[in-house]
């Protein structure tokens, strides 16, 4: 049973009371902090800090100005990915500061966890905010495949996008479900139409 009510609605554009909401936020301290990501790539191109930036975008897309959220949004990678990291970065950054770490916490895979122990324990554990993170991380995520040549890896996140990642979403987002779930249709479509799966079928690869 979810343990939150699942969010159904997506305004078309930001109404005046968000754009209110959004402008009272001081984002650009975390985005100082996030630009350190700069040097880091991604598999799909690009760098890890346009990766914050797009699921900055993605959760205000789908309405959510929350601003701890948003906040988390953009340094949500930092202590993975930014060897010897000083929490306390975040911690000091302003009021929000702790929460926005136990956030980033809640979405940060431990030093030695499995990926699917880390995603199981969002799915167990993880607090409503966390979830809505982790859905708009992986869209993002998703959406940059497209640009991925790789057939296994295609296939191995498709894969664990619907095992793990779409009983995050339904419990949260209906929306967010929705779109996930497109994304795995259309990384797949791209698979058999490359022959991939025709090939693994064939136990060529």
């Amino acid at each position: 049973m979810a343990k939150y009510e699942m969010r159904t609605d997506k305004a078309k554009q930001m109404d005046k009371k968000s754009m209110l909401q959004l402008n009272s936020i001081f984002l650009a301290p975390y985005m100082q902090l996030s630009t350190e990501l700069i040097g880091k790539a991604r598999h799909a191109g690009g760098n890890m800090f346009r990766h914050q930036i797009d699921t900055l975008g993605i959760l205000i897309d789908y309405g959510y100005i929350d601003s701890v959220l948003l906040k988390a949004s953009i340094v949500h990678d930092v202590i993975e990915d930014i060897e010897g990291f000083d929490p306390n970065r975040i911690i000091n950054t302003d009021e929000e500061g702790e929460d926005v770490y136990r956030l980033v916490l809640e979405v940060t895979k431990c030093p030695g966890e499995q990926k699917k122990d880390f995603l199981k324990r969002i799915i167990d554990t993880g607090s409503q905010k966390a979830k809505i993170l982790k859905c708009a991380d992986r869209i993002s995520n998703m959406i940059s495949l497209g640009f991925v040549t790789d057939p296994k890896f295609i296939e191995r996140y498709c894969d664990e996008t619907e095992v793990y990642l779409l009983p995050i979403a339904i419990e949260v987002d209906f929306n967010m479900y929705q779109e996930l779930i497109n994304l795995i249709i259309t990384r797949r479509k791209y698979l058999e139409e490359s022959g991939y799966i025709e090939k693994k079928k064939e136990g060529l690869i």
